[in-house]
């Protein structure tokens, strides 16, 4: 099967990467030679300051750096989060990973954190209540929608310094990190099919996943 040929030229195209180690050479096309020398010079001082943004990046790649293959996501998310001084965490969880998430906040109170936890359904309020109708529930009677936006203002309210996403759905987490207040990492991305691992269709496109190079399909999605 043929691959699309893209309208637009970038990092995905790319066979070098030499932007990672300086090891082969640069395409015509690229991001990285096309980069003004002002706005380079403005993003390294950007990560090299004193702001939210340098901190971030600073633990981030510290991290990164100190425990690469050695710790996983959980223990990585703890690492990260003492090294930007984070105290207080918010967990925003989906219902169906709250389980997961009351092991997560026994974990990270063991770390020495406070947590606070806001659950995808609060507020119970009903999907026909925003424009849903009855048979596009997942069950019917009173099906409460997840209510991102609010559990954002919670944590907010709750002055946290880092928040974790616990399997929020596709467009829910978009609109949970629109409005937080607080740097936001994903720990659980949500794959009901396969079991929270969205990775595994990519391992297998040739077989079992392979409807993901169907055209038709995906266009009437």
């Amino acid at each position: 099967m043929a691959k699309p040929k893209p309208d637009v030229v970038t990092c995905s195209e790319c066979g070098q990467y030499n932007c990672y180690r300086h090891d082969k050479r640069y395409p015509g096309i690229c991001a990285t030679t096309d980069l003004a020398g002002a706005e380079r010079a403005e993003l390294v001082d950007l990560y090299s300051g004193d702001g939210l943004d340098a901190t971030l990046a600073r633990a981030a790649a510290e991290v990164e750096g100190l425990y690469y293959c050695k710790l996983n996501r959980i223990e990585e998310t703890v690492a990260f989060a003492r090294r930007i001084g984070a105290h207080r965490i918010g967990i925003a969880t989906c219902i169906g990973l709250i389980d997961e998430s009351k092991i997560l906040v026994d974990i990270l109170r063991l770390a020495g954190f406070e947590t606070r936890t806001a659950l995808c359904k609060v507020g119970s309020i009903d999907k026909t209540e925003i424009g849903i109708p009855e048979e596009l529930k997942i069950k019917c009677g009173h099906e409460a929608c997840c209510n991102p936006v609010l559990q954002a203002r919670l944590l907010n309210r709750e002055n946290t310094q880092l928040n974790v996403i616990m399997g929020l759905c596709v467009g829910h987490d978009s609109l949970f990190i629109r409005h937080a207040e607080a740097p936001v990492t994903t720990l659980v991305v949500k794959d009901r099919v396969l079991s929270h691992n969205p990775v595994a269709a990519f391992h297998t496109i040739k077989t079992y996943s392979s409807r993901l190079l169907d055209k038709a399909r995906l266009q009437d999605l």
